[in-house]
């Protein structure tokens, strides 16, 4: 017989086969990191456009831009001229000031001797610069060379003038002056104290006044100079609409439109402010001649001096900052009400 063979039916073993993993993609678009300084260039380089595209479009319009710039810097040079000048009247009148004094009129009894003790003292005094003793004799001999009444004062039998103590003091103010005054009365054996202020008020008065007047029209121009630069943003803004729209489309933000707007109304303030400083610079170049020929007339050293350097850089600089200033009212108004429509 046969041998038994094993199960004719029997199931075969099958080896363990490991499938390859499907690597899994991720649906929709990939997203990447921009560095900082990526960033910090591509603000840069935009910052540089839009100065460069800024000055191309001046450049390209030179009359209009020719015209906003002149009236610019009319409304500058007004009130900087004439602070220019007024400093130049300040320091001209410092050497007027000098010549206030007090004249201390001293009892008639008082001695030569006690005249010049007090002169001496009151030269320690604060507020005083220096005193000049006039005796008695001095001042008859003074008074018979300038009146001209010679012989009928060597008629009188005295000496009718007082001893004099003239006082100059280191300020001209006339609050300081008064109490000055004050002081000087109540010393023994002063007789009356003179002091003619009249002069020095009106001076310093009317420089106050020329102050007031010259930074209320400072205000007012600068005004007049951010008004200038808001219209003519607006119409660069409304002659460019149809750019806007397009920028704005394909996803151009606000920050994106405006910068152009500011760099140019930067430009066209700095720009009049460069011009107000050569019209002021030849104004005084020009009036220089005659007022020093004035000067002279007056026995006076002093001439005119033109602006001051820091003042070459403010005016400019300022004026900058009030074309931006007009630049970004007129963009934030404007620019909003330019939207895409579809």
């Amino acid at each position: 017989m046969a041998a038994n063979k094993g199960p004719r039916n029997a199931t075969p073993i099958k080896a363990n086969r490991q499938k390859p993993e499907r690597v899994r993609r991720v649906a929709g678009a990939h997203s990447a990191r921009t560095s900082l300084q990526d960033r910090f260039r591509s603000w840069r380089q935009h910052h540089q456009d839009s100065f460069r595209d800024a000055l191309q479009r001046l450049n390209a319009a030179r009359a209009s831009s020719a015209m906003t710039i002149l009236v610019i810097a009319i409304a500058l040079a007004l009130p900087a001229g004439l602070a220019v000048l007024l400093d130049n009247a300040r320091a001209i009148t410092r050497g007027w000031d000098g010549n206030a004094h007090l004249s201390v009129f001293l009892d008639m009894n008082i001695s030569e001797q006690r005249q010049r003790q007090l002169a001496s003292e009151w030269q320690g005094l604060d507020n005083i610069t220096r005193t000049e003793v006039i005796t008695r004799e001095q001042a008859l001999a003074e008074f018979k060379a300038l009146s001209g009444f010679g012989e009928v004062l060597e008629a009188l039998p005295d000496n009718p003038l007082p001893p004099l103590i003239v006082v100059y003091p280191d300020e001209t103010d006339p609050v300081t002056l008064r109490a000055l005054e004050n002081r000087l009365a109540e010393a023994d054996g002063v007789d009356l104290v003179q002091l003619d202020v009249e002069w020095v008020r009106r001076l310093h008065a009317l420089i106050e006044l020329g102050e007031r007047l010259i930074s209320a029209l400072t205000l007012a121009l600068a005004a007049a100079v951010v008004l200038v630069v808001v219209n003519t943003i607006r119409l660069a803004i409304e002659s460019r609409r149809e750019e806007i729209v397009v920028v704005k489309i394909v996803g151009g933000t606000d920050g994106f439109v405006r910068r152009p707007f500011l760099y140019s109304g930067f430009c066209f303030g700095f720009a009049g402010g460069a011009t107000a400083v050569i019209l002021v610079q030849v104004a005084l170049w020009w009036l220089g001649g005659p007022i020093d020929e004035l000067l002279a007339l007056y026995n006076s050293d002093e001439s005119l001096t033109a602006m001051a350097a820091s003042s070459l850089i403010v005016l400019p600089v300022f004026s900058g900052i009030l074309g931006l200033l007009g630049a970004w009212l007129a963009v934030g108004r404007h620019l909003g009400d330019i939207e895409p429509n579809f």
